[in-house]
């Protein structure tokens, strides 16, 4: 069993704020480098956690003697390049969602990790949260019965502000938007819960702030959305009978952060917070709270579930590259990436033509 993982961090957002600081708490891991295509972010991160290698050409990180585990997080145009290149360096992969910019992408990504004995992951981190763990026993030892109906809601004020500068989040063409960064875990999770697939989908995609300021202090348009609204329907399976679903995520609504589930049931009803509370509603009664542990956030940074949900699945990556496992139990595999790529797909196809999509019928992880 190796002592020490290496990791190698490509792209210095989520992955300054969250990623470094969780890996850091992990007794068997060391942080070896860091690339972004700023070599002062990169050398600034690196400052500040006390990582050796820094540089602005993220493929000497994947090539970094040392690196055994490389985290892609840069925007998603750049993961299908980023991921069959440290592939093919025999490297342990993290790769931030959506897995890709389509399909065809996440398709090649998943053939070529197919062709490795490593580990390829997803960064879907909410599943650890001890709550959705606890959720998902509890559909599956039917405490609601037969799930009828789901719904999500996302808010978060934190793009209303048009002062904000114009990055790749505003572009449609680089997959920013709500729907990619917001939807694909909301996606995930209806997966991860119900062991079904959307069978068809129909989304409304919005733009409320039309402009913002580039760096170069040029106005430039807005194409990625800032709202997101779905109408969901899945197909039967043991925990599911005709169950329809609705998701409303907007990063400009006011006031506060908002991120839950509710799954409805014959018997009732379970609902789960972003940090991952829990609570069940049954015979008529109100909700009432589960007892949960709540992960460890990250100091000084606001806890919306993603950064202590990150902090619980952080050692497991790191266990199971030491004792050599490609897989961990609850982790989205690439073939979830896969899934989670095709609603997105038929999601972005629906809002475009105005239409219901369907999206098919699944055996196992694979449409039919």
């Amino acid at each position: 069993m190796k002592e020490k993982i290496g990791i190698g961090f490509i792209g210095t957002g989520f992955t300054r704020k969250v990623q470094i600081p969780a890996f850091k708490m992990c007794e068997n891991a060391e942080l070896v480098s860091v690339s972004s295509a700023s070599l002062a972010n990169a050398e600034s991160t690196a400052k500040e956690f006390n990582i050796r290698h820094f540089t602005d050409n993220w493929r000497e990180t994947v090539e970094h003697k040392e690196v055994d585990l490389v985290c892609i997080t840069t925007p998603p145009k750049f993961h299908y390049e980023q991921t069959l290149y440290a592939l093919e360096n025999n490297k342990h992969i993290l790769c931030e969602k959506p897995m890709a910019m389509n399909v065809a992408e996440a398709e090649k990504m998943v053939a070529a990790a197919k062709s490795k004995n490593l580990l390829a992951l997803i960064d879907h981190e909410l599943r650890f949260q001890d709550g959705r763990q606890k959720a998902f026993q509890m559909l599956r030892d039917r405490a609601i019965g037969k799930i009828r109906h789901v719904r999500s809601v996302f808010r978060n004020p934190s793009r209303g502000d048009a002062n904000i500068a114009w990055n790749w989040w505003s572009d449609k063409a680089q997959f920013g938007g709500a729907l990619g960064a917001i939807g694909s875990h909301i996606i995930d999770s209806f997966n991860f819960f119900l062991d079904t697939n959307i069978s068809s989908i129909f989304c409304q995609l919005n733009t409320h702030v039309k402009h913002r300021t580039a760096a170069s202090n040029e106005i430039k348009d807005v194409t990625s959305d800032d709202e997101a609204l779905l109408l969901l329907r899945f197909a039967d399976s043991d925990l599911t009978e005709d169950a329809t679903g609705t998701v409303e995520m907007s990063m400009v609504e006011f006031p506060d952060y908002q991120f839950y589930f509710e799954f409805c049931g014959t018997e009732g009803s379970l609902k789960i917070d972003y940090k991952g509370e829990l609570f069940i509603a049954k015979d008529g009664n109100p909700y009432q709270e589960i007892d949960v542990k709540i992960g460890k956030g990250i100091e000084g940074l606001f806890d919306s579930g993603f950064p202590s949900g990150f902090t619980e699945f952080a050692p497991k990556i790191i266990e199971a590259i030491q004792n050599g496992k490609t897989e961990i139990a609850h982790a989205a595999t690439f073939e979830d990436g896969l899934r989670v790529q095709k609603v997105l797909d038929a999601a972005r196809e629906s809002d475009e033509n105005g239409s219901v999509v369907k999206i098919g019928i699944a055996s196992g992880s694979e449409y039919l």
